[in-house]
């Protein structure tokens, strides 16, 4: 069985963004010991940055510091490897769990590459999501890895990049992981808070989030000293914090045993249930309108597409969403698909 199987949740990850020391490494991961609570000792060997010029890594030499920290804990060790280069060299120090980065994964040939490197050796794998919001990379790069013939093969929501974001360093976009968790049932997926938030005060809300969204587990960054880090040093707890911090979260179950709450739940689905078909039989009313609003268009040679009309309902439509505590998120992803099928049915009408 593998190292992650046995684990129970929720599996916590932790240690430095990167080795940086010998001294530093080791007195981390006994730190991290101490607190009783993390099960995999991580950190970054090789560092891909997005700019050249900045540390990236001490390479192998960093391997066996991380080695011999994971021996004098008891604690198994992980790190990330981006080549085929970081493979052998991770394999011939004797590391048996390795993960993706989501610079990696956004490329299916270094993928690829990777699988066929690791292929028969039995190493547990976890891939971290694409930098972009592309749920079809992030399962092609599982599916590869599983052809490749390893059993063992985890995720990682480490969050998207997007071009504005006012909260966070990588949008969580918690949609995309709960699909690729619907495609593969089986699989733990751990959350990465430390790249989601990319500041620690965020770290605590993420954290507890993942966990009421049934998580298998969490990858926190820890470092004996965050702030004189040499990478990502604003997402970085010291080893006492994350103690703190999982302490603090709240382990709820997936079901009850109680009777009382599960007949109350119960009730309430059903309501919620009667609500879903309403809204159903209301978006096909009103997707009947739009079929005979198209037919009118096409009658006197009108466009589909009436861009002052569509504001006009943005604008209300946000208006009164947000007056009945909707979010802004939300109405704008909702008008859009609604917006999207009305546009279908039209072109069906124009296209006859």
């Amino acid at each position: 069985m593998s190292t992650i199987q046995t684990i129970k949740r929720p599996i916590i990850i932790s240690g430095p963004c990167s080795a940086e020391t010998e001294e530093q490494m080791m007195q981390t991961a006994q730190d991290l010991k101490m607190t009783g609570k993390v099960n995999i000792l991580r950190a970054g060997i090789w560092k891909p940055r997005t700019r050249p010029n900045s540390f990236e890594g001490v390479g192998e030499v960093g391997l066996e510091w991380l080695i011999n920290a994971g021996i004098e804990t008891g604690l198994p060790v992980i790190t990330e490897v981006a080549n085929t280069k970081h493979v052998e060299a991770a394999l011939k120090a004797g590391l048996k769990m390795l993960w993706i980065g989501a610079r990696t994964t956004v490329n299916p040939f270094a993928v690829q590459e990777i699988a066929d490197a690791l292929k028969g050796t039995g190493v547990e794998i976890l891939v971290k999501n694409p930098i972009n919001p592309d749920l079809n990379l992030w399962i092609g790069a599982i599916e590869r890895f599983k052809n490749a013939g390893l059993a063992e093969v985890h995720a990682i929501h480490r969050g998207f990049s997007a071009v504005k974001s006012k909260t966070y360093r990588n949008e969580p976009m918690w949609e995309i992981p709960l699909a690729l968790k619907q495609e593969f049932p089986k699989i733990n997926l751990i959350c990465d808070p430390s790249h989601i938030t990319g500041k620690r005060d965020l770290l605590q809300a993420v954290s507890q989030k993942a966990m009421d969204l049934i998580y298998d587990g969490l990858m926190i960054e820890s470092h004996i000293d965050p702030d004189n880090a040499w990478s990502d040093a604003q997402q970085q707890i010291t080893p006492k914090v994350l103690d703190n911090l999982l302490g603090s979260l709240i382990l709820r179950s997936e079901n009850t045993d109680d009777k009382e709450v599960y007949k109350n739940l119960t009730e309430l689905r059903s309501s919620i249930d009667n609500i879903d078909s309403e809204i159903n039989e209301l978006i096909a009313k009103r997707m009947a309108v739009a079929t005979e609003i198209g037919n009118y268009k096409k009658e006197h040679n009108i466009t589909i597409l009436q861009p002052n009309r569509w504001e006009e309902i943005q604008k209300k439509q946000l208006s009164l969403g947000l007056e009945l505590g909707l979010s802004t998120k939300f109405i704008h992803k909702y008008l859009e698909a609604i917006h999207q099928e009305s546009i279908r049915h039209q072109t069906a009408v124009m296209n006859k």
